[in-house]
């Protein structure tokens, strides 16, 4: 257990340290690019979707233009809040004011409707084409995921990252969620695992 963990802690660092030295003009241009190829994949979504998102920390991808694209097409958005070392998603509106959650993040505030999404769209450190991840080490998603899924609900999980933080090959454990596909700003990876349609 011991070498797994290692494992992915080096990986995660490897990949992170790569996504890091990404210039912030490229990280721009390249979240723009991800959207629009999010945009196209995504064109089977219905309006009234629930699609969570997240908003950027660090060197992260940048979401906020593709959940604007997909807002404008009537998806209902939802962002992670930290609630007991827990995650839940709140509703994200146009013009709601946002509270820091620690870690560097902001969320809706605890007015904010709490929603269970079917379509995800996951941050992760690093991936691989068969729809391993590594996450940041907390297993927060892992644990939303799995809360979500004993309420009946199977989520179109969507990996979210740039074209550098792919590996050869992610560690998986037993509870760890493979991703049905993953987003970078050089198209969409399908890795060949089943999903829900989007609705």
């Amino acid at each position: 257990m011991t070498d797994f963990k290692e494992d992915k802690k080096a990986l995660r660092l490897r990949a992170l340290a790569l996504r890091d030295k990404m210039d912030e003009a490229d990280r721009i241009e390249a979240s723009l690019r991800l959207a629009e190829h999010g945009d196209d994949y995504l064109r089977d979504l219905e309006p009234g979707t629930i699609v969570s998102g997240f908003l950027p920390i660090r060197s992260e991808v940048d979401l906020r233009p593709l959940m604007m694209r997909l807002a404008d097409r009537g998806a209902r958005l939802c962002v992670p809040a930290i609630l007991a070392g827990n995650l839940e998603f709140r509703e994200l509106k146009r013009g709601a004011e946002l509270v820091s959650q620690g870690f560097g993040t902001v969320a809706p505030g605890a007015d904010a409707a709490v929603l269970d999404p079917s379509l995800m769209l996951v941050p992760l450190s690093a991936f691989d084409r068969r729809g391993g991840r590594i996450g940041y080490g907390g297993g927060f998603y892992d644990r939303a995921i799995q809360r979500i899924t004993e309420k009946g609900i199977a989520p179109r999980l969507v990996g979210t990252a740039f074209a550098c933080q792919e590996i050869a090959a992610a560690p998986m454990a037993e509870h760890d969620r493979h991703l049905h596909a993953i987003l970078t700003e050089a198209g969409v990876i399908e890795t060949g695992r089943t999903a829900a349609p989007v609705a």
